[in-house]
């Protein structure tokens, strides 16, 4: 028996990456099921990120790592137009699953469920997954060639 019933957590989701699945990960473990919130390709440049991905991509991108490293969990992926999407209405949701990046989130979203006279969500905060040179790993990293997905150094000398 899982320690949660229903816990959200979200996301981007660009180029998904070792911290990406280490985020999943800790949200499959402990709950039964699992909301994933999508950023919408409007809200993410709202939050000032360029995906290289339309939302439908990363969509299908993330049902596929879903399924090849997670089979037989129980999910829904949504579109995520703001900050929390279904996690500030969703009554039966118990926790927050977010990186120490995102961690102030869980505030925001209790004082969001408060307004709605919702009970509040735990925050279980998952530490970031670092790469081989000690530092995050980050689709912007990934992007700058810097790291390969896995968090391995890639070589400047291309």
């Amino acid at each position: 028996m899982s320690k949660f019933s229903l816990v959200a957590t979200g996301g981007t989701f660009d180029i998904i990456h070792k911290g990406h699945l280490t985020l999943l990960s800790s949200a499959f473990e402990i709950s039964d099921k699992v909301i994933i919130g999508l950023a919408s390709d409007e809200f993410a440049s709202k939050k000032g990120k360029i995906p290289t991905h339309k939302y439908n991509q990363r969509f299908a991108n993330l049902l596929s790592a879903i399924s090849k490293n997670f089979p037989g969990s129980a999910f829904e992926i949504s579109k995520l137009e703001n900050d929390f999407g279904p996690a500030v209405l969703e009554k039966g949701v118990e926790a927050l699953v977010v990186s120490d990046e995102t961690s102030s989130q869980g505030i925001a979203l209790n004082e969001s469920r408060a307004k709605k006279n919702l009970p509040p969500v735990q925050v279980v905060m998952v530490p970031m997954f670092l790469a081989k040179d000690g530092t995050r790993i980050s689709t912007t990293r990934i992007k700058n060639s810097e790291i390969d997905i896995d968090g391995n150094m890639l070589s400047v000398d291309k």
